[in-house]
C-alpha cells in the first residue's frame, strides 16, 4: 500500500504543469507588452472583446501596459518589470515583445499577438501544439505574402524589380524574406531587400531605391515599425511615384495604393478570448496557435490615378473598400 501511494505521488509529479484556474473574489491581472504605443483602435477592440467575456478594465480585471516607444532595446527591461507584478498573463504584441517576454519568464502563460513565424522563431514547437508557455495568433498565413504580390502585379504591369522595405532589426524581415522567394520565382520578379533601421532612415531608403534600377514597386513588410510609420512611408511611395503594396487596410485608408491583410482590430479582439480562456484554467501548451483565414482588400483609386494607373476590374470586384 505505501509504495502504491508514492508511486502515485511521484505521477502527479511528473504530470505536466497546468495553469491555475483564477481564484473567486481575485481580480486577474495581465500584462501587455509592445514596442510601440498602442493604436487606439487596437487597443479599443482588445478591451472591448474582453468586455464581451465579462471581463471589465479596472473592474473584473486589470491590465498594466507597456510600450518601449520604438526602441526595441527596453522590451527585456519592460517585460521583466512585468513578470515582477506577478501578472496572471502576459500579451505580448508582435515579434519582437513575444521574444523579450518568453526570454524573461518559462512560467507565466503568453498570448503571442501577430506574430509572423512563431513556429521559425522559436517561440512555439508547432502551431497545432504550441507546447510551452507561449500561445496566440500568427500575422502570416500561406500564400499570403505571394497573394500581395500577385496584388502589386494586377495593379502594376509589366511588373518585374520590386523593393522590399522592413524593419531590420525585427527579426521577421528574414521571415518575410523567405517566405516572399516562392512566389516572386513563380511570377518571375526580382526582390530588392531595403532595410531601415529607425525612422531617420526612412527618407534614404526611398532615395536609393529611385538610383540606379529604380524598382516598378515597392512591397511594405507589415511590422509594428512600418505601421507606426505608415503615413510618412505612404508619403515617400507618392513622392517616388512607385506602386506599392501594403499588409493591412490601415496603409490604403492612409493613401497607400493597395492594402491587404486579416483585420488587425479583429485580432486582437481574438486574443481577448485567448486570455480568458488561460485565466480559466487552460494551459498555452494546449491552444493551438491561430493562423488569420480572412483577409481584407482595400484599393486606393485616388492615389491610383496619382500613380497614372488603371486598376483592373477583377481586383476592384474584389476588394472590401474602393476609395474614389
Amino acid at each position: 500500500m505505501r509504495r502504491l501511494i508514492i508511486s502515485v505521488a511521484v505521477a502527479i509529479l511528473l504530470l505536466p504543469a497546468v495553469a491555475d484556474a483564477e481564484q473567486p473574489g481575485k481580480v486577474p491581472r495581465i500584462g501587455l507588452l509592445s514596442s510601440e504605443a498602442f493604436y487606439p483602435p487596437l487597443r479599443e477592440a482588445f478591451v472591448k472583446g474582453l468586455s464581451d467575456l465579462g471581463r471589465v478594465e479596472g473592474q473584473s480585471i486589470f491590465i498594466e501596459w507597456r510600450y518601449a516607444e520604438g526602441k526595441v532595446e527596453r522590451l527585456p527591461a519592460l517585460a521583466a518589470e512585468l513578470v515582477s507584478l506577478k501578472v496572471d498573463v502576459l500579451v505580448a504584441s508582435a515579434a519582437p515583445a513575444s521574444l523579450a517576454a518568453k526570454r524573461v519568464t518559462s512560467t507565466i502563460p503568453i498570448v503571442s499577438v501577430y506574430t509572423a513565424d512563431p513556429v521559425g522563431l522559436g517561440l512555439v514547437e508547432s502551431l497545432a501544439r504550441p507546447g510551452g508557455n507561449v500561445t496566440g495568433i500568427s500575422a502570416l498565413a500561406r500564400d499570403y505574402t505571394g497573394k500581395m504580390l500577385e496584388l502589386l502585379g494586377e495593379a502594376r504591369p509589366r511588373l518585374r524589380r520590386v523593393a522590399v522595405l522592413g524593419d531590420a532589426e525585427n527579426p521577421t524581415y528574414e521571415v518575410y524574406l523567405k517566405e516572399l522567394q516562392p512566389a516572386a520565382q513563380r511570377l518571375r520578379l526580382t526582390l530588392q531587400p531595403v532595410e531601415v533601421r529607425g525612422p531617420g532612415e526612412l527618407d534614404k531608403a526611398f532615395l536609393m531605391m529611385t538610383k540606379g534600377e529604380k524598382p516598378d514597386g515597392v512591397f511594405v513588410m507589415h511590422q509594428p515599425f512600418t505601421f507606426v510609420h505608415r503615413k510618412r512611408i505612404v508619403e515617400l511611395a507618392a513622392k517616388t511615384r512607385m506602386p506599392a503594396v501594403y499588409g493591412s487596410r490601415e496603409y490604403a485608408q492612409d493613401g497607400g495604393l493597395i492594402g491587404y491583410g486579416a483585420s488587425i482590430p479583429d485580432i486582437y479582439r481574438r486574443a481577448a478570448t485567448y486570455v480568458d480562456k488561460i485565466l480559466k484554467g487552460a494551459r498555452p501548451a494546449d491552444l493551438p496557435v491561430e493562423q488569420p483565414t480572412r483577409f481584407e482588400l482595400v484599393v486606393n483609386l485616388k492615389t491610383a490615378k496619382a500613380l497614372g494607373l488603371t486598376i483592373p476590374q477583377s481586383v476592384l470586384i474584389r476588394a472590401d473598400e474602393v476609395i474614389r
